[in-house]
């Protein structure tokens, strides 16, 4: 089996995929804490790019739109510990915590290999070797320390792990245009522009014109023609970096759309 993975309770983890590539789109309800142990990560945001290399220590912040792509790497699969900071522990934590802070961050957290998180997260690996249940309080110890340790080394966390605010009504037009290529549900989308699903379809076919399913469609082979022609891609990096389930779903719709597959326009553009 190419991809495995352990829980020591529902809040620890740890993956383990042996093939090509393992993609997922994100926008997470908890805040995902991660220690990389082996192979390679790509997080793509609709503003920047980063990739994380073995050792790498990292957060992605809950509700933030990302495509993850996780590869193995050297010989070695990709494995990793991944920490969930749910709202509830984090209030429980909190409680009893005057913090005050105006900083904000969309964008993934690194923590650079920092030695004392690292070994915080290097210690769980034996547990998830017990075959008998984790007792929660240690779990509980164990995620308590992760937060100790990044509110030492990071001044600006408070601001992102004590904020439990839900996404308000924003911008829907600005949003879209900005996150088009990230493979979520209509009902995702609704909950992070601060509608209900009826209200976020009403709201996108007065600003829209038209069903968001053909407008993202749309937008999305608009921006893969770009990247192949423009930027000289191969359809295989294209297609899971624009919200695309699969590759033939991808030169399907991109061949009724442009009359070439991703393949032949390539050809094309390699004649000229």
């Amino acid at each position: 089996m190419d991809y495995q993975v352990n829980y020591i309770n529902p809040e620890i983890k740890l993956s383990s995929y042996e093939g090509k590539l393992f993609k997922t789109e994100a926008a997470f309800n908890d805040h995902l804490l991660v220690w990389l142990i082996s192979g390679e990560t790509k997080i793509i945001q609709a503003d920047e790019s980063f990739v994380f290399g073995a050792g790498s220590a990292f957060l992605i912040p809950r509700n933030q739109l990302a495509t993850i792509i996780n590869y193995p790497k050297d010989d070695l699969p990709h494995k990793a510990v991944a920490m969930h900071l749910s709202a509830e522990r984090l209030r429980e934590f909190y409680s009893d915590k005057s913090v005050k802070s105006k900083f904000e961050t969309e964008k993934i957290i690194s923590f650079h290999k920092h030695p004392l998180l690292e070994s915080c997260l290097v210690s769980l690996i034996p547990y998830f070797e017990m075959q008998e249940n984790f007792p929660e309080n240690i779990a509980s110890l164990k995620i308590n320390e992760a937060i100790n340790i990044l509110r030492m080394i990071d001044e600006n966390i408070d601001a992102v792990l004590n904020n439990f605010e839900e996404p308000g009504k924003i911008d829907l037009v600005a949003f879209m245009e900005k996150n088009f290529m990230f493979n979520m549900t209509l009902e995702k989308f609704s909950y992070l522009t601060g509608r209900s699903l009826t209200t976020f379809k009403r709201d996108f076919s007065k600003f829209f014109n038209t069903t968001p399913q053909r407008w993202l469609t749309k937008k999305r082979l608009e921006l893969a023609y770009h990247e192949l022609t423009e930027k000289n891609k191969k359809p295989i990096d294209v297609y899971y970096e624009i919200g695309f389930e699969n590759l033939s779903h991808f030169s399907f719709a991109f061949k009724k759309k442009y009359g070439y597959a991703p393949t032949e326009l390539l050809n094309k553009f390699d004649e000229i």
